[in-house]
């Protein structure tokens, strides 16, 4: 138990032994002169590098630091809560943000859900004479038309206010005022 391992068997010095299934090297195509056979020395942290230097100290990018569990690890020394860790399974529940869509009653047509009868619709529009109509009128006297030409805001749909009703209960849904 205490001596040496037993010898490596194939070719003296050489690492790893010839396999058959593969063909030898080509001798045209020697290896570099800097080539070295065998695994790469260790570094100070016990870790082969490719270029002989050892890793930056500090963790790297996707690694805990030195002495951090690894996510979703218990802390050295503490005990493995039920339900995690690697031999439990955990669940993850995912809450999704509720949108509330809001309604813009406007001059065209909406569909929405009717308040009284709860049926999905599409409002039917009418225009009433509102506050606009009225402001429109007064400024339009005050300029000097009021020979009844004061009074073309009154037919004039884009002066007016917007009802929004339901088609299958004929009540009023919403109300769009232009002021």
């Amino acid at each position: 138990m205490s001596g040496p391992p037993p010898p490596y068997p194939g070719a003296e010095g050489s690492y790893p032994p010839p396999n058959p299934a593969y063909p030898p090297p080509n001798p045209a195509y020697p290896p570099p002169a800097n080539a070295k056979m065998g695994p790469p020395p260790p570094t100070a942290y016990g870790v082969y590098s490719a270029y002989g230097a050892p890793p930056p100290p500090g963790p790297y990018p996707g690694q805990p630091a030195y002495g951090q569990p690894a996510y979703g690890q218990p802390a050295y020394g503490q005990p493995v809560q039920p339900g995690y860790g690697p031999s439990g399974q955990t669940t993850v529940v995912v809450a999704q943000p509720t949108v509330a869509v809001v309604q813009t009653f406007r001059e065209s047509p909406v569909h929405t859900r009717c308040p009284h009868c709860q049926a999905e619709i599409v409002t039917a529009t009418h225009y009433e004479t509102g506050t606009f109509t009225w402001i429109i009128c007064l400024i339009l006297c005050l300029v000097g038309c009021d020979f009844g030409c004061c009074l073309i805001p009154f037919c004039v749909d884009g002066c007016k206010d917007v009802i929004h009703s339901c088609p299958n209960c004929r009540q009023q849904v919403a109300r769009w005022s232009r002021m």
